[in-house]
């Protein structure tokens, strides 16, 4: 088995705590709201959103699923694995993901994101690949701030 790691970090004005609960607890809802062409539907096949769920994302062109490691609306931190679906093959076995968002001075935020990809074999990922797949998780994290910086109201 191979393991490749990375690590992300993006810098927001909105406090971790807004963050958390509209692109973590409340994703469910928040995400297909946004983003009705790409995301049809985030189900809770098994659980109740904490440790040891399993949430399914339905896309237009397939679907995911993800265990919940850990939750902890204390330290803003949320570990899930991709478990099924889009990104698993029989090159990949399961994709791991740390996510941490914690507080700057200015009451901002800064996310910290570590990828754990687990291949089978030597299986290496070409370096366009992972950067698409780092392209998408930016994606998603912007178009949860602009929501949230133009409705201040939400999520507080």
């Amino acid at each position: 088995m191979g393991v490749i790691t990375y690590t992300d970090e993006h810098t927001s004005a909105i406090p971790p705590s807004r963050i958390f609960k509209a692109a973590i607890l409340d994703s469910h809802n928040l995400m297909p709201k946004l983003l009705p062409d790409a995301i049809k539907s985030i189900e809770l096949i098994q659980g109740d959103g904490g440790a040891g769920s399993i949430k399914q994302t339905n896309f237009s062109g397939g679907y995911v699923k993800h265990h919940v490691d850990e939750v902890d609306e204390k330290t803003f931190t949320y570990k899930y694995s991709l478990i099924e679906g889009m990104g698993i093959s029989d090159k990949v076995e399961k994709v791991s993901y740390d996510i941490k968002f914690e507080a700057t001075p200015d009451n901002g935020t800064i996310s910290k994101m570590t990828t754990t990809i687990y291949t089978h074999g030597d299986f290496e990922l070409k370096e366009e690949e992972l950067n698409a797949g780092k392209e998408k998780v930016l994606g998603l994290y912007k178009v949860v701030e602009a929501y949230l910086l133009e409705n201040p109201d939400a999520y507080v």
